[in-house]
């Protein structure tokens, strides 16, 4: 991320306690900051990426006595959803306005500039960190007040970590049935690269029940109708085989809902 900001008009400070990602920028053009203090005196916008919610207040602990009033700091890490509001209330009593701004993509996004950022903040602090942000990021999102972008970072996560859990069920079910597990990987990667995988169905502006007469309506039975049937196979299959797929199972009787639809025999709304 910081390598992508070499660029920037004026340059990129770095500082960090390990030497040698730091000597790396080093070479790649950016100047190397002693300390925070120095780090905080060199620079307007200052980007946080550390592992938790305490090494980030151990680090704006360190930052805010030496930064001025109008300078702008950027959380990047994932921290608790309370943290960023206690962050920024503690970076306002030194006049600093504080974003939160996790991001996602990985280590390939990091490493090409094609991150999405989702931030939660002020519209003067968005807009002061926008273009910097959009060095490290293809997909900038002002999320919202403070804290939003770590909600939208949340909710994002647990759609990945939750489809982690059911990648988990789906190959002990390919497994038991004899199959070949990379070539189900390759599969997967191959058609959720062509249909966009979960975020296919991301298009609506609300989770509530689609009313009567909506365009989405007919398109979102025809996916219930298949999804609901291919559901069932499988959790037979897995019956037959004997293995557990509770995840399978619980989404058989949930996918009505998470498509906006009522279950069989009520009203959509």
């Amino acid at each position: 991320m910081a390598a992508n900001l070499v660029t920037w008009p004026g340059g990129v400070w770095v500082h960090d306690l390990a030497p040698e990602p730091v000597e790396q920028l080093r070479r790649r053009g950016a100047r190397v900051a002693r300390d925070l203090d120095e780090l905080a005196r060199r620079t307007e916008l200052i980007c946080i990426m550390v592992r938790d919610d305490a090494q980030v207040r151990a680090v704006l602990d360190r930052l805010l006595p030496a930064m001025s009033a109008g300078h702008v700091v950027a959380v990047h890490s994932t921290v608790a959803p309370d943290t960023p509001a206690e962050l920024a209330a503690a970076a306002a009593d030194r006049g600093v306005q504080l974003v939160d701004a996790p991001v996602s993509g990985g280590a390939p996004g990091a490493a090409d500039g094609s991150l999405a950022i989702m931030v939660g903040g002020l519209d003067e602090a968005f807009a002061a960190c926008r273009k910097p942000l959009g060095l490290m990021g293809s997909e900038v999102v002002h999320a919202g007040p403070i804290g939003a972008g770590t909600r939208m970072k949340l909710a994002r996560n647990l759609l990945h970590f939750v489809a982690f859990t059911a990648v988990g069920e789906a190959q002990r079910l390919a497994e038991a049935a004899g199959l070949d597990l990379l070539a189900l990987g390759r599969i997967v990667r191959h058609t959720d690269a062509i249909t966009g995988g979960p975020g296919a169905i991301m298009h609506r502006p609300t989770a509530a029940p689609i009313p009567d007469g909506d365009p989405w309506a007919e398109i979102v039975e025809h996916v219930r109708t298949l999804g609901e049937k291919d559901l069932g196979f499988a959790t037979e299959l897995a019956r037959q085989l004997g293995v557990d797929v509770p995840l399978a199972e619980h989404a058989a009787g949930e996918l009505a809902r998470a498509l906006g639809l009522a279950p069989h025999g009520g009203g959509t709304g």
